[in-house]
């Protein structure tokens, strides 16, 4: 009788088995599903505008390099909107990425959006758009170029420290840690910095239309809300972030705009980096757009 309701119920054991023996593949399966699977018909329809982030402190500009010029390349895609959320960061990276944004406006439009902050190395990322858009409480500016450095040189006398430098070259150990600069050095850094600051002043100066030979209007690393930027030209419209989307697909000229999403996954991935990049902020050492 026994042998009966074990051949009866054979195939609902069995599969119970089989669940709870591969309950963690299965489950692994189940969350793929759920990351990849389209979430509507809507889509399936061929996406015709896109958004780029551009948040926290601009380190290495890799990534926002690699999507702007994915995007484009992508003829499927009319038109961009950056959305920058940043205090700035090291310099070459953010004219690497101020030189991808003007290329880009030959082909195809795009908007920036000042998130919250567009400052600094994020600000010389976006001049070259084809409007800057601020949220009312943004903030706007920071146009200034700053270099730090410690002397440690008491603390490592403390600790019966010393160091020992052979060089080439009488700069070679400007922005040294373990004493303090000459005048020499200092100068020479101070020139440099000086260099990259009127490069700074030229570029915005171009790129928004303004007054070279009057940077105290708009630079001197002043920061501005939304409304004063607006009136000095740094940026063209203060506004929210739909009103930013409205500007990127009239400028591109799509009747329907279709957003190009990315997946939870990449979201996922997307996030983590940006906690990365905050973790890290505080040893970023070299030159910055201050």
């Amino acid at each position: 009788m026994s042998d009966f309701f074990k051949k009866l119920f054979l195939p609902i054991t069995a599969t119970l088995d089989f669940i709870q023996k591969y309950f963690k593949a299965l489950l692994f399966i189940l969350i793929v599903l759920i990351l990849f699977a389209p979430g509507s018909a809507e889509s399936l329809n061929v996406p015709n505008l896109a958004t780029v982030k551009l948040s926290g402190p601009i380190v290495d500009g890799e990534k926002v390099l690699k999507e702007l010029k994915e995007l484009e390349e992508d003829e499927t895609i009319k038109g961009v909107l950056l959305l920058v959320n940043s205090p700035g960061g090291a310099v070459a990276p953010s004219v690497e990425i101020s030189l991808a944004v003007k290329r880009m406006k030959k082909k195809k439009p795009i908007v920036a959006y000042a998130a919250g902050t567009m400052a600094s190395g994020s600000y010389y990322a976006s001049i070259w758009a084809d409007r800057i858009v601020a949220n009312p409480a943004a903030t706007i500016g920071s146009i200034g170029v700053i270099m730090e450095g410690l002397n440690v040189e008491k603390l490592i006398d403390r600790l019966g420290i010393k160091p020992q430098v052979v060089k080439a070259g009488r700069y070679k150990e400007a922005g040294t840690p373990f004493r303090e600069w000459t005048p020499e050095e200092r100068h020479e850094i101070e020139t440099h910095v000086l260099d990259i600051y009127r490069m700074f002043v030229e570029d915005v100066a171009k790129a928004r239309h303004l007054d070279p030979d009057h940077p105290e209007t708009f630079a001197d690393a002043r920061i501005f809300i939304a409304a004063k930027a607006r009136k000095i030209g740094l940026i063209d419209r203060v506004g929210s972030l739909e009103e930013a989307k409205e500007i990127t697909k009239a400028l591109s000229g799509v009747k329907e705009a279709r957003w190009k999403e990315k997946s939870k996954w990449e979201e996922y991935l997307e996030n983590l980096t940006e906690e990365s990049a905050r973790m890290f902020a505080n040893q970023l050492k070299g030159w910055i757009i201050h």
